[in-house]
């Protein structure tokens, strides 16, 4: 009776099940479909992937109607929720999700996630995921994991949201993320495709399923089960056979209960007969283990290295007799200490540096190290540190293996500083010398920084030797390096080449050649000053010359051989002048340096005695009319003569006379304006100034021409200074808050000589500039050269896009006035309109006629 009833109960439970299955398919089931090959997918508007063609062949067996509903992964997550559509396939079960949805018994399929990214991509584990942006599926369980993953671990990781798989391959291919967290099915094959690489991050293995939310399809997910179930049993089930086709067979092959029962009797049988025979092995391996030890533990104290066993809080806990004998005590006296009782505080942390990379990072660490104990000695080690590590693959100490090198590195020191340093003096020899030379040349080619090799020469140090002896010439020669040392960089070098013979290498001077010949003319003069200091040579003292030949590194042609030989040939010509002289290996170069001193000296009382003189040069519009002035120095010396500013200006400008000069010409400019103010003609008519670089840093400057405007109490607009291109790049920062300040006093800018520099168009926009001059060499060439005429047509252009006026400087002819006139140019300066003259006769004139005649 009780089995009667029993089967009874079965069978309506079955009738029920089937009953409940047939009423949810009285309608077709939405299954919503996400792109996501190879595990869903549409094709020709049907399911297909491996879950898409397992629920068909459910679906075909059960009579089921399949309705796809296409949607990305999100929106197919949300329309689940809303009762939009009846199935969700390949949704992997986490907690939260386990909440919301109805999931069947059994995985249809397991799968993990997985990084992909670019093959430049240096991600290992998820601590390098720092700083990268990775892409994500939104509302995923790899964004989850993820994200809970950067704020326990504190990674700055960026996670771009995107809608499918696919988005996430294709931001990585665009560059708008660094790597995409995908399945590992998908992942596969989407990066081979797109030539992306699988980076070693895998996390989150997933057990995927087909989810509902609605009570009314859990008939249709139990019968899903019972599929399911019942083909992971047969290899050659729909199951298997789809997953081979789709070749993601991920899973082993289940096995069969009774080999399981089999195989468990089997090793039982096996251990209760080993037991037996492990407790007899146990007593001999116990004495072998001893006497094994005692082998080892002589093969260590053998061994001409220092082994030791430090524990993961860095305590030895073993050391073999060399380290025993290196530190002067015993093993019981190491074991369970740490490496502050044995050396000094830095050593201590560089150990400490080491070791913990082989313990928490479990590295292997190979090092040279100079270790210093606490009584000050000093030994040097090659060491090799490695991971010890456990039956569960964990770090529990490290071993260390050290070889003393001290005696190496003292016979490498020792034959390095005979190879290639002077044994008298220790400058370097000829044989580094020609070395660093051949490299202080390669980098003067690269930077453009001029460099200048020297010759320096002792006046009758033979003598020396002669009547004090060869080691009161060494003292002379020790001497001379020192003096020669202390004034060089720790780029320079000094070497000596024997006897009296020095050479100094300067480098990275000066990109400006003319700047490079004066610094290195003055480092020569106060070297030559240092050498006529007297040498004590015990218990006398002793003084002498020297003469220094010079040769600049861009008359070498990138010729060692040239240059070494500029070199002997301008240090003949200085001893042939005679002790204390220096002299260049370019005769040109010397009459250049020469006049160059000439010009510093007279242009020095020149300033003093304000005997240069101030020319106005005048701008005017299309209609010739004068609407502005440009203030020019002019300079004749009694003796020079006529000295154009081309060349007395860069002069100024490296003394320093720049800013006195620039000063005084600033105060004509503002007493010429005030003067003008009582004139009707004139008190409309500005007047500009060129600013020099150096003088628009000075500190002083912005009070300076403060000084001024107050003083002539003039109106905003009628100082203009002219600036260059290059003070734009240098020190950008101070030159725009200077910029801004003094055009809050109602100065103007103009940007002189645009186009010849390197400014930033974007500059051009933050600056205050008033106005934009089109430099002469561009007016001059524009008629025939076509580059330097659309130069000019894009300054004029840039200035009506800008809203700056523009001016063009250098117009002799009528013919370059016609065609700038044609290409909207409204102002002009240059010979064709006017020369520069003195303020006098140019106001003059003006008072005739604002309006000039041009013939």
């Amino acid at each position: 009776m009780r089995n009667f009833l029993g089967v009874a109960f079965l069978a309506a439970a079955a009738c029920v099940v089937a009953w409940q299955t047939a009423m949810a398919q009285q309608s077709p089931l939405r299954v919503g479909v996400y792109e996501n090959p190879p595990k869903i997918l549409l094709k020709n508007d049907q399911l297909s992937g491996i879950f898409g063609e397992l629920l068909m062949e459910i679906a075909q067996q059960e009579g089921w109607q399949v309705e796809p509903v296409p949607c990305a992964w999100n929106e197919c997550l949300q329309l689940l929720q809303q009762g939009e559509i009846d199935l969700m396939p390949d949704v992997a079960i986490n907690q939260q999700r386990d909440e919301r949805f109805i999931f069947h018994e059994t995985p249809i399929l397991h799968s993990w996630s997985q990084l992909y990214g670019q093959r430049s991509l240096k991600v290992s584990t998820l601590l390098d995921l720092d700083n990268i942006r990775i892409a994500v599926l939104e509302d995923s369980i790899q964004q989850n994991y993820l994200t809970d993953i950067a704020e326990n671990f504190g990674l700055d990781v960026t996670l771009v949201p995107v809608a499918s798989f696919e988005a996430g391959f294709q931001a990585v291919v665009n560059d708008m993320a660094d790597a995409v967290a995908a399945n590992h099915l998908y992942g596969d094959q989407r990066a081979r495709q797109l030539n992306l690489e699988a980076t070693p991050v895998m996390f989150q293995p997933a057990r995927l399923f087909v989810v509902a939310t609605n009570n009314s399809m859990k008939p249709v997910l139990n019968t899903i089960d019972t599929y399911i179930n019942a083909w992971k049993q047969d290899p050659n089930s729909p199951l298997f056979n789809t997953l081979k086709r789709w070749r993601a067979m991920e899973e082993e092959s289940p096995l069969f209960p009774l080999a399981l029962v089999v195989g468990l009797v089997s090793t039982l049988l096996l251990v209760l007969g080993l037991l037996l025979w492990l407790r007899r092995r146990v007593k001999q391996r116990t004495l072998e283990l001893v006497h094994s030890e005692l082998k080892l533990n002589t093969i260590l104290d053998s061994v001409e290295a220092y082994i030791f066993i430090k524990d993961k809080d860095l305590k030895y806990q073993y050391a073999n007799k060399m380290v025993c004998d290196n530190l002067g005590t015993t093993t019981a006296d190491i074991i369970g200490q740490s490496d502050t009782a044995f050396f000094d505080e830095e050593t201590c942390a560089h150990l400490r540096e080491n070791d913990m990379r082989v313990i928490e990072q479990g590295l292997r660490v190979s090092d040279e190290e100079d270790n210093v104990t606490t009584d000050g000695s000093v030994r040097h080690f090659l060491s090799v540190k490695i991971p010890l590590r456990d039956a569960n693959d964990n770090v529990y100490a490290l071993c260390g293996i050290s070889t003393d090198i001290t005696e190496h590195i003292t016979i490498k020191e020792s034959l390095n500083q005979l190879e290639y340093y002077d044994s008298i003096t220790g400058l370097a020899n000829r044989k580094l010398l020609l070395k660093n030379l051949e490299h202080a040349l390669a980098s003067a080619n690269r930077t453009k920084y001029d460099g200048a090799l020297l010759t320096i020469d002792l006046t009758h140090f033979t003598i020396i030797n002669e009547t004090l002896g060869h080691s009161a010439g060494d003292k002379v020669l020790q001497q001379v390096a020192q003096r020669i040392r202390a004034r060089i960089d720790d780029t320079d070098t000094a070497a000596r080449l024997g006897s009296d013979d020095f050479l100094v290498i300067l480098e990275d001077i000066s990109q400006n050649t003319d700047q490079a010949v004066l610094d290195v003319r003055n480092w020569a003069r106060e070297l030559l000053d240092s050498l006529a200091e007297p040498y004590e040579l015990g218990d006398i003292t002793h003084t002498t010359s020297a003469s220094i030949g010079v040769t600049m590194f861009s008359d070498s042609q990138d010729d060692v051989a040239g240059l070494l030989k500029n070199a002997d040939l301008a240090i003949s010509e200085a001893k042939a002048q005679g002790g204390g002289s220096i002299r260049f290996f370019n005769p040109a170069m010397q009459e250049t340096i020469n006049r160059r001193m000439l010009i510093e000296s007279a242009l020095r009382r020149a300033v003093k005695h304000q005997e240069l003189e101030v020319y106005l040069q005048p701008q005017v519009n299309q209609h010739h009319e004068v609407v502005a002035g440009e203030l020019l120095l002019r300079w004749t010396d009694p003796d020079l003569g006529s000295i154009s500013p081309a060349e007395f200006i860069p002069i100024a400008e490296a003394s320093g006379l720049i800013i006195p000069l620039g000063a005084w010409v600033i105060e004509q400019a503002c007493r010429t304006l005030r003067d003008w103010q009582t004139i009707d003609a004139l008190k409309h008519i500005p007047l500009a100034v060129n600013i020099s670089p150096r003088q628009f840093r000075h500190g002083g400057f912005v009070t300076q021409v403060e000084h001024c405007l107050r003083e002539a109490k003039l109106p905003a607009g009628m100082l203009e200074l002219e600036i260059t291109e290059g003070m734009l790049i240098d020190n950008v920062d101070v030159t725009v808050k200077r910029m801004y300040k003094l055009g809050d006093l109602g100065v103007r800018f103009s940007l002189d000589d645009f186009g010849t520099g390197y400014a930033s168009l974007a500059y051009l926009k933050q600056l205050p500039l008033y106005q934009l001059k089109i430099d002469q060499s561009f007016v001059r060439d524009m008629l025939t050269d076509v580059n330097d005429d659309v130069i000019t047509q894009t300054i004029l252009g840039l200035g009506r896009n800008l809203n700056l006026s523009v001016i063009a400087e250098g117009v002799e002819t009528v013919k370059q006035r016609d065609h700038l006139q044609a290409m909207g140019c409204t102002k002009f300066q240059g010979f064709l309109f006017g020369k520069p003259a003195p303020i006098a006769e140019w106001q003059a004139r003006l008072l005739e006629s604002a309006v000039l005649s041009v013939d």
